[in-house]
C-alpha cells in the first residue's frame, strides 16, 4: 500500500490532486518521509472556539448570549468536538451561553482532561497568605503577577518561564504551587510525569508531548510538575535499563521549557537534589531555583497561627512563643499534624484546645529533622551557594543549626 501511493505520489500524469494522510499521532513511514508535507493540526484557539460557539447558539436557536473572551478562554484545551459537546450541554442545561456558564464549562474540561491520564486540574483555594513564611519566595511571585501582559511584554519584560523549589519534605512547597496558581488567578494542572511511560514504542514520547500541547492551549496556566526527581529517576542509565525512553522524555520536557513561548509558568518541586539531572537546573529551564528549609521560630508561630485560624479559633489565646520553642526543627505538615492530633486529644478529654494539648502533641513527634538529620545538613549545605533562600530568615542563618 505503502509503493501505491508512492507511486501515486510521484505519477506526473496526475494533475491537480492531493493526497492527504491524516493519523492522530505523528508516525511517517519511511517510504513516503521524502514525499510528504507535515502539518501539525494544534487544539483550537480562541478564534476557532468562538464560531463553534456560535454554530452552537445557531444550531439550539438561543437568543441570550455573550460569547466573550472568558467564555471561550474556559474551553481552551479541549478538542473542537469536546468544545462542541461542553457549550451544547451548557446551553441545553441553562438555556443560554454567557459567563455564567463558565463554572460548568470548567467542570465539563476538568473531566475531560483527567481522562488523557496525563494532567489534572486543580480548583486551588490556597492563597499566599497561606502559607506560612517563605517572604523571599513571595515576593518573587508577587512581582511577576502582571508580567504575562500585553504592557509587561511592550515593556520589553519576557514571560516567565517557572520555578524550582528544592528542599525539605513538608515545608510548603507544594501548597506554595497552589497559592501561585490563586495569587494569579490561573488554571493548576499538576503534570505526573511517571504516568506518560508506555509499553508501546514511541508511546510515551507521544504523551509526554500531548500533555504539554494541553498546557499550552489552556495558557495561561501554572503547570505543577511534584517531585520532578521521581518521575525522571534512571535518566542517566537509561540508554542500559529501558533502551533510552527516560532520556527521550526527559530531552522533549527540557526543550519545550527552554524554547515555550506561550505563558505557561513551571513550578516543580523536589526533595532529593541528588537524583536531578545537572541540565535541569541552569538557568533558562527555570527563571530561579529556590531552597525552603525547615521554618525557624518566628514562621513556625505564622504557620501556627494560620492552622489554629483554619480551626475556628481565635490565636489571642495561645502563647505562640511557646508552641515555636516546643516545635523546633519541625517541618509545616509536622505543625499542622500537632495541632491535629491537640485537637483530637482535647475532643477526647472533652475541652476546648490550649497549648498544653499541642506541646504535648509535639513532645510525642520525633521530626524528621531528628530521623534524617544527616541528610538535610547534607542539603542544607548543598543549598548554601547553589539556590536562592526562599525565606528571609534563612538568608542571614549559617545552615548549621535549626533555629
Amino acid at each position: 500500500i505503502l509503493r501505491k501511493i508512492r507511486e501515486i505520489l510521484q505519477d506526473k500524469t496526475i494533475n491537480n490532486k492531493v493526497a492527504i494522510l491524516s493519523m492522530p499521532v505523528k508516525c511517517i513511514p519511511d517510504d513516503l518521509s521524502k514525499e510528504l508535507s507535515v502539518l501539525d493540526v494544534g487544539l483550537p484557539n480562541v478564534s476557532v472556539l468562538r464560531t463553534i460557539a456560535k454554530n452552537c447558539l445557531t444550531e439550539y436557536e438561543v437568543d441570550q448570549y455573550d460569547v466573550d473572551v472568558p467564555v471561550l478562554e474556559a474551553a481552551l484545551g479541549l478538542t473542537i468536538m469536546e468544545a462542541e459537546l461542553a457549550f451544547s450541554k451548557a446551553i441545553i442545561k441553562f438555556g443560554v451561553l454567557d459567563k455564567s456558564v463558565i463554572p460548568f464549562i470548567i467542570a465539563e474540561k476538568e473531566g475531560i482532561i483527567k481522562k488523557t491520564g496525563l494532567l489534572e486540574y486543580y480548583h486551588s483555594s490556597t492563597k499566599l497568605n497561606d502559607v506560612g513564611g517563605l517572604e523571599n519566595l513571595k515576593e518573587w511571585i508577587s512581582k511577576r503577577e502582571r508580567s504575562f501582559t500585553p504592557e509587561a511584554k511592550e515593556f520589553g519584560i519576557e514571560t516567565p518561564k517557572g520555578i524550582m523549589l528544592l528542599g525539605v519534605p513538608g515545608c510548603g512547597k507544594s501548597l506554595t504551587a497552589k497559592a501561585v496558581a490563586k495569587a494569579w488567578n490561573y488554571p493548576l494542572l499538576r503534570f505526573d510525569i511517571g504516568k506518560v511511560f508506555g509499553g508501546i514504542v514511541g508511546e510515551s514520547e507521544n504523551n509526554v508531548r500531548r500533555a504539554l500541547d494541553i498546557a499550552k492551549a489552556i495558557a495561561p496556566c501554572v503547570l505543577w510538575i511534584d517531585e520532578i526527581e521521581k518521575g525522571l529517576s534512571g535518566v542517566q542509565s537509561s540508554g542500559q535499563t529501558d533502551g533510552g525512553t527516560t532520556s527521550r522524555v526527559f530531552g522533549t520536557l527540557l526543550t519545550w521549557m527552554q524554547e515555550k513561548t506561550e505563558p505557561v509558568f513551571v513550578i516543580a518541586t523536589a526533595n532529593n537534589i541528588k537524583e536531578l539531572p545537572p541540565e535541569l537546573m541552569r538557568k533558562g529551564r527555570f527563571d530561579e531555583v529556590f531552597f525552603v528549609d525547615l521554618p525557624s521560630s518566628e514562621e513556625r508561630k505564622k504557620i501556627f497561627e494560620i492552622h489554629i485560624k483554619n480551626r475556628k479559633r481565635s490565636p489571642e489565646i495561645f502563647d505562640f512563643d511557646a508552641l515555636a520553642l516546643a516545635t523546633k526543627g519541625f517541618s509545616g505538615s509536622e505543625i499542622e499534624e500537632c495541632v491535629k492530633e491537640g485537637l483530637q486529644t482535647a475532643y477526647s478529654e472533652g475541652k476546648d484546645l490550649t497549648n498544653e494539648h499541642i506541646i504535648k502533641a509535639a513532645s510525642e513527634t520525633v521530626p524528621l529533622s531528628i530521623t534524617m538529620g544527616e541528610g538535610l545538613r547534607k542539603l542544607r549545605e548543598w543549598a548554601k551557594f547553589r539556590a536562592r533562600m526562599a525565606s528571609s530568615a534563612q538568608s542571614s542563618c549559617s545552615l548549621c543549626c535549626w533555629c
